[in-house]
C-alpha cells in the first residue's frame, strides 16, 4: 500500500470534511434529542457518507454520464438542500423534538451533503481515477475509511458538549450553525454557477 498516497488521501477529505467544523452543526441539528438518539445518529450519517463516497468513487462517473448530469448540478444540489437544513435552524423548526426524526437528521443533512458532499466526492473521484494498481486502490479504501472512523469518533464525543452548553446555549449555537449552513450553500451554488458558465464560455 502507498503510505504517501494515503497520507494524501486521508488529510484532503478531511480538510475537506472538517469534523471540528462539523460538530456545532452537528450539536445544533441533534441537541434535542437524547444521547441514545444522538449517537445513533452519527453513526448513520457516518456510516451514509461512508457509502455515497465509495459508490461514488467505485461508479460516479459512470453514474453521472448515464444520467447526463455534470458535477456542478450535484453540488448545486446540495447547495439547495443545505439552504432548507439552514432556514429550519435560522427559523426555530428544527428546535421541536417532536419534529426531529433520528434517521431522517443522519440521512440529510448529516450524512449528505455535508459528510458526502461535491466536495468529498469530486476529491475521491479524482483520486480513483489518477490510481494505479492494486496498492493505490487498498490507500485510497483505507484513507476513506479512516476519516470517516475519525468523524465519527469527533461527533460520538460530541455530546459532552451538550451538558456544558445546556438549553440556551444550544439554541444560540443552532442559529449560528443555520447562518454557517447558509452561507455554506450559498458558496456551492455560487461555485455551481461559476463552473456552469466557465463550461459553457469553453464550449462556446
Amino acid at each position: 500500500m502507498d503510505l504517501k498516497l494515503f497520507g494524501e488521501v486521508f488529510v484532503t477529505l478531511l480538510v475537506i470534511v472538517d469534523p471540528p467544523g462539523m460538530m456545532p452543526i452537528f450539536l445544533a441539528l441533534t441537541g434535542p434529542l437524547t444521547a441514545r438518539d444522538r449517537n445513533r445518529a452519527a453513526w448513520q450519517a457516518v456510516a451514509l457518507a461512508l457509502g455515497v463516497i465509495v459508490i461514488f468513487a467505485v461508479a460516479g462517473q459512470t453514474l453521472l454520464d448515464y444520467l447526463h448530469v455534470d458535477l456542478p448540478a450535484l453540488q448545486a444540489a446540495g447547495g439547495l438542500l443545505l439552504v432548507l437544513v439552514a432556514l429550519e435552524l435560522l427559523t426555530g423548526k428544527a428546535d421541536d423534538p417532536s419534529q426531529q426524526v433520528t434517521s431522517n437528521i443522519a440521512l440529510v443533512p448529516l450524512g449528505t451533503p455535508l459528510l458526502a458532499g461535491p466536495g468529498a466526492i469530486v476529491a475521491t473521484m479524482l483520486f480513483v481515477q489518477q490510481a494505479d494498481g492494486l496498492g493505490d486502490h487498498s490507500a485510497i479504501a483505507a484513507a476513506i475509511v479512516a476519516v470517516m472512523i475519525t468523524v465519527w469518533v469527533v461527533l460520538r464525543f460530541s455530546g459532552g458538549i451538550v451538558k456544558i452548553l445546556r438549553p440556551g446555549g444550544i439554541e444560540v449555537l443552532t442559529r449560528i450553525a443555520g447562518l454557517l449552513l447558509a452561507a455554506i450553500a450559498v458558496q456551492l451554488i455560487a461555485d455551481a454557477v461559476a463552473a456552469f458558465v466557465t463550461q459553457y464560455v469553453n464550449m462556446a
